[in-house]
């Protein structure tokens, strides 16, 4: 069993804490409000969220550590136990998995010879693979504290998490430039980035989002070929008749007909009486 209650921070670490600690606790109406940011604050003291911690962040927000450990421990933010300098994380979700996501996260997994959620022996790279990285039009991503790494391949992110372990500049596709790990929870838990040019730097949506949003406008893509033909219409407007000038028809003529997927028979358990198993039947049967 761990040592009970959990040791403290030394005196002038706990001092400094405490002066940042109300800083953040100032800027809600309800102190407890302040327990994410705290524990971004207590994981850039030490790389993760230990019982330590757990115990400020307690005594700071008078909640009990059952009730902080119950915030750190559910959102994957927040390391559990010693990490690397770089939290390298491969979206394996669907989008990003199919168009090589998890061909990246095998091959990053042989060349570093961790697997998922390991630190390589050098203390660098902590590997990790994450269900979204909410940049789809991107496809496949890699994040490196947060820090988006676009349209990458296998090749491209051995070269990526290699660059990390020899200290050699690693720029990001868009957004800020790198820091380390414990530098990025800190500017998590809400305190300005100080490095020049830090906070000028911008990742806004590429190409791909936008042609996305004109599409959805009912704007035509120039160059977009094929695309033009399934352009959306706009919200309010007859979507029928803007399918038809689009087809060349006149208004008011009735498209070719044809069957759609739903008009189709399908071969499954739901519509084969000789095999009744499936989403209709009881359980048990």
């Amino acid at each position: 069993m761990p040592q009970l209650p959990a040791p403290d921070y030394p005196a002038e670490v706990r001092a400094r804490l405490e002066a940042d600690a109300k800083e953040v606790i100032a800027r809600y109406p309800g102190a407890r409000s302040a327990l994410l940011p705290l524990l971004h604050l207590v994981q850039a003291e030490e790389g993760h969220v230990t019982r330590t911690g757990v115990r400020f962040c307690a005594e700071m927000l008078d909640l009990t550590t059952a009730e902080v450990t119950a915030v750190a421990t559910f959102y994957s933010m927040y390391r559990r136990g010693p990490g690397g300098d770089y939290q390298v994380g491969v979206c394996t979700n669907t989008l990003c998995a199919v168009m090589g996501g998890d061909a990246i996260f095998e091959t990053l997994q042989k060349h570093l010879g961790v697997g998922n959620g390991g630190t390589t022996e050098d203390g660098k790279v902590t590997l990790e693979h994450i269900e979204c990285n909410a940049a789809c039009d991107f496809a496949p991503v890699v994040m490196v504290n947060w820090e988006f790494f676009d349209n990458q391949t296998p090749d491209s992110a051995k070269r990526l998490v290699d660059d990390l372990r020899e200290g050699r500049t690693v720029a990001p596709t868009r957004g800020a430039p790198l820091c380390t790990y414990k530098e990025t929870a800190r500017i998590l838990a809400g305190f300005p980035d100080r490095r020049p040019g830090a906070v000028e730097a911008t990742g806004g949506a590429g190409p791909a989002s936008l042609v996305g949003l004109r599409l959805a406008k009912g704007e035509a893509v120039p160059g977009a070929g094929p695309a033009a033909d399934h352009v959306v219409p706009q919200r309010g407007a007859d979507p029928a008749e803007a399918e038809g000038e689009r087809a060349g028809r006149a208004p008011g003529e009735a498209p070719a007909t044809h069957p759609s997927s739903h008009d189709a028979p399908r071969d499954t358990s739901a519509s084969d009486p000789s095999h009744p198993a499936g989403p209709t039947a009881e359980e048990g049967e």
